[in-house]
């Protein structure tokens, strides 16, 4: 018999009704299989989920039937919707923050927090040796002046190389040439080097120590230039120390002792210190907890609280405010022709010996005081500067050409008129830089009159068809050594008195 047979005649002799019974057997073994793995199942999920994600989600159940608490609500959606889209924890896809290593992963990132807050210098780095990169202590990326800020020990050496030194054992060493002065690219300008060290044996040893700022600033430039003076000068140094309420001594390089002796009463309102000529301060190291080294406004002649780093969000306004209380100045508002009835608004016109001069003065005057104004002409100031500044606030409206004189306007009251007479050449976007907009800034009225080809002397000397008077933008676009020579230079006034009228009407309006 071959192998085969005995399975053949064991199958062969089975009953018929065993395959119906052993189908049903069949059937019960593997439910009772598949009952067994969903148990298994079950009992696994059961495990793996956290009493606090069904917190959760009951929690997100019971916030659903009370619609009027909608941040909790929204807390609640956000927290479950981590549980959804948080990566897996190696265990189960869930909310990390219930994983074992949840509490030293959350220690772990509160130390980096505080490692970062630590940096000496505003941030964290890979590299504690090396400066942050949020924070330089030199910003050179603003093409008209560079500021630096040296924190904590700084070291100043005069003489004729001064430097200035910071030691910070978080500083890379490195260095900088500053030109202390609000327009860098000017020729003649002096350097100081400023250095960041990180040992105090690398740093010049103190001579003289004092608990208060000091600001590095430089003198010269565009100085003596009434504009310039302010622009350039005084208003920059009033945005760089105001904040510091006098208790700040000022180091100056290219110190011109005349020009400080000029504007003192802003000096010492600003400085309640000896002022340093920092260039012959030989064999003098002078160390203080914070220095600055340069200044600048990032417009002409006026703050922007908004660009201006000035430490207490000053304005124009608080500038010529200080100029008050720097000259005790005693008017702080115009004229109100409403509440005075009778009264007449005092006019300062201003009169120019050189360029730009007013071909028809008188009558102009005449056409003020005709109109209702009180007019003085002022040419050079005979008195005193302080005398002189504050005839200045006794007045109610400034009117002149275009050119230095205007700066005068610092001093006339809040709300007080400008009226500025733009020379013909279109000059209106360079007086409005330069006076327009300061103005406004100052809480000033502006009012602006340019100057028609017919009312210039230039169309006698060139007559009407020529380049400069019917074409000004090529004379710009040939260069600003013309527009200077001929619209600034060579040019005067001749005031159509029929079209200015109107102006004086408008001056009166603002002074209701």
């Amino acid at each position: 018999m071959r192998r085969g047979e005995p399975k053949l005649t064991r199958g062969a002799n089975r009953s018929p009704s065993c395959k119906g019974t052993c189908i049903i057997g069949y059937g019960v073994a593997a439910a009772f299989v598949l009952a067994m793995l969903y148990l298994m199942v079950s009992t696994q999920f059961s495990f793996s989920s956290s009493p606090k994600d069904s917190e959760s989600i009951h929690a997100t159940t019971r916030q659903r039937s009370h619609p009027g608490q909608e941040d909790e609500k929204r807390e609640m959606e956000e927290e479950v919707a981590v549980v959804h889209t948080e990566p897996s924890t190696g265990r189960h896809r869930g909310n990390e923050r219930y994983s074992d290593d949840w509490e030293e992963r959350q220690q772990r990132q509160e130390k980096e927090k505080d490692t970062v807050k630590f940096s000496e210098f505003g941030g964290g780095t890979d590299d504690f040796n090396n400066v942050a990169n949020k924070k330089l202590i030199c910003d050179t990326s603003f093409g008209k002046y560079d500021v630096c800020e040296l924190e904590g020990d700084a070291r100043a050496q005069g003489g004729a190389g001064a430097t200035v030194t910071v030691v910070s054992p978080r500083a890379a060493p490195r260095e900088w040439k500053i030109k202390p002065y609000s327009r860098k690219y000017l020729d003649g300008l002096k350097a100081v080097t400023v250095r960041s060290v990180p040992n105090a044996e690398d740093a010049p040893p103190c001579t003289t120590r004092l608990n208060i700022p000091a600001m590095v600033i430089e003198l010269g430039g565009l100085t003596g230039n009434y504009w310039h003076d302010f622009t350039d000068v005084l208003v920059p140094l009033f945005i760089g120390a105001r904040r510091f309420s006098g208790e700040v001594q000022l180091l100056v390089v290219n110190l011109l002792p005349f020009w400080v002796d000029k504007y003192r009463k802003i000096f010492s309102q600003l400085s309640r210190h000896e002022i340093i000529d920092l260039e012959k301060d030989h064999g003098v190291v002078r160390c203080y907890p914070h220095v600055v080294v340069g200044y600048g406004s990032r417009k002409e002649f006026t703050i922007d609280p908004s660009l201006d780093d000035t430490g207490g969000g000053y304005t124009m306004v608080n500038f010529t405010e200080f100029l008050r209380h720097s000259y005790s100045l005693p008017r702080d508002r115009p004229i109100k022709l409403n509440h005075h009835q009778g009264s007449r608004p005092r006019m300062m016109i201003l009169e120019r010996t050189n360029s730009r001069k007013f071909m028809n003065l008188p009558e102009v005057v005449a056409a003020a005081e005709a109109a209702g104004f009180e007019v003085s002409v002022a040419g050079r100031p005979k008195a005193s500067y302080d005398e002189f500044v504050r005839e200045v606030n006794s007045f109610d409206v400034m009117l002149g050409v275009h050119g230095a004189g205007l700066t005068n306007c610092l001093f006339l009251p809040t709300g007080a008129v400008l009226v500025q007479i733009v020379p013909y050449g279109r000059l209106e976007s360079i007086a409005r830089t330069d006076f327009g907009e300061p103005a406004r800034d100052m809480g000033l009225r502006y009012i602006e009159y340019a100057v028609a080809a017919e009312e210039s002397s230039l169309t006698d000397v060139f007559g009407k068809d020529h380049p400069i008077i019917k074409d000004p933008i090529s004379v710009h676009m040939s260069g600003w050594g013309n527009v200077a020579e001929w619209y600034l230079g060579k040019q005067d006034v001749r005031i159509n008195i029929d079209r200015f009228r109107p102006v004086l009407m408008q001056v009166l309006e603002h002074l209701h």
